[in-house]
């Protein structure tokens, strides 16, 4: 099976099928982050953006790099801001809290957290670091490639998670679960 980079590589020689095959691989991670953050209707309008900018900066790929997900997620946040920045001031509102009512942004999150409070301490937390959280634990990107696709020096990236974290754990609603989980654990 060919690499990401093999194939942008074929596709910048002239094989328009191999870029096709990069969209097939990736349209489904792609889409879905498009989706959690901005809703299905946009989503759909940016995925294709992304898509297009991709195709048209394809020269520019960095062939050492063998899988190009984290330069799609690249693409995908510069769309998103660029439609965050497009609309109205009355209708701008946080990302975190724009999302579609009954998104689990990790299945894995302990179902007795409400939603709400997740959301809030999200919300909580600074634009750089709920970026590099949400690549890392939601996009299931190494740290290292969530730096890739903010730009990001990759220790700067492991401290802006280390700070998301240590904000999610001290929020309030996530620090009482903790703390009714270690009375639990303790009791055992």
């Amino acid at each position: 099976m060919a690499s990401d980079a093999e194939l942008i590589g074929r596709s910048l020689a002239g094989d328009e099928a191999a870029f096709v095959e990069v969209i097939c691989r990736h349209e489904v991670a792609i889409g879905a982050y498009l989706e959690r953050r901005v809703g299905h209707e946009a989503a759909r309008d940016l995925l294709g953006d992304v898509w297009v900018a991709a195709f048209e900066s394809r020269g520019t790929y960095d062939q050492s790099f063998a899988g190009a997900r984290p330069w799609l997620y690249a693409i995908a946040l510069n769309r998103l801001r660029r439609y965050w920045r497009s609309r109205p001031p009355e209708e701008l509102v946080p990302d975190v809290t724009g999302m579609a009512e009954g998104w689990d942004p990790w299945p894995t999150v302990d179902v007795r957290v409400d939603t709400r409070v997740f959301r809030a301490a999200l919300a909580g937390l600074r634009t750089a670091e709920r970026e590099v959280l949400t690549l890392v634990a939601g996009e299931d990107l190494t740290v290292a490639d969530a730096a890739r696709v903010l730009g990001l020096p990759a220790g700067t990236a492991r401290r802006l998670l280390f700070q998301a974290r240590t904000g999610l754990r001290n929020a309030p609603g996530v620090a009482a679960l903790l703390a009714e989980l270690n009375s639990v654990k303790g009791s055992k």
